[in-house]
């Protein structure tokens, strides 16, 4: 086995672990988290009795306010919620998103999901067919176009558990492309010559494994 692969696989794990941190270490600034339906509102509590909304960034332009101030927006923030359509507040805690512009990392989680399992159901399709448990290259394809579009949503979405199963995969599929392309092109310099050469042409025997080596 090459150390190349299980190298690459350990430095993804560390940037995805360093990528869920990052919203980790920021959220360390606030001291409550206040819920209002779908919305997070992250907020530092001072000493002296006043408050600073961290996220989100509309609210943060406020600055540090009083009490009263912080009361009344946290009761404006409500009334805002409330009013919003009932079907929108439900498909907004239903896919657990805080504004309609994140449905897009929804939406990209979703796909490589879908590309899991087309997949599988393609691996599964094609066994039946041959009437053996054979994985085509396609599986491998699919299983990387969707692995990474799952690292991205998991790294979006916070998700330590996604993001460390996701990095070690990625480098799994992406190394099993790379063998099956190596391989391919090594049987095509192997190819037996099926017939005199014409005139003219010139056929060169395929290099032997002490030459390739």
């Amino acid at each position: 086995m090459k150390i190349g692969p299980a190298l690459a696989m350990v430095a993804l794990i560390f940037v995805g672990i360093w990528l869920v941190l990052q919203p980790t270490l920021a959220r360390r600034d606030s001291d409550l988290a206040v819920r209002i339906g779908a919305v997070q509102l992250n907020v530092r509590d001072y000493q002296d009795g006043t408050y600073e909304f961290v996220s989100p960034a509309a609210l943060a332009r406020l600055g540090r306010i009083d009490a009263e101030h912080y009361l009344a927006e946290l009761a404006r923030q409500q009334t805002l919620w409330n009013e919003r359509p009932a079907l929108e507040r439900t498909l907004m805690g239903f896919f657990n998103i805080t504004e309609w512009s994140n449905l897009a990392w929804v939406l990209l989680g979703l796909t490589g999901q879908s590309a899991f399992f087309l997949r599988m159901f393609i691996q599964w399709v094609v066994s039946e067919k041959r009437g053996r448990s054979e994985v085509p290259e396609i599986f491998w394809w699919l299983s990387f176009v969707g692995g990474a579009m799952m690292f991205v949503y998991f790294v979006w979405r916070v998700d330590f558990v996604g993001v460390i199963g996701q990095s070690s995969g990625v480098v799994i599929y992406a190394r099993n492309l790379r063998l099956i392309h190596k391989n391919r092109h090594r049987n095509g310099y192997a190819a037996p010559i099926s017939a005199d050469p014409e005139p003219g042409e010139t056929r060169f025997p395929a290099p032997s494994d002490d030459q390739e080596r």
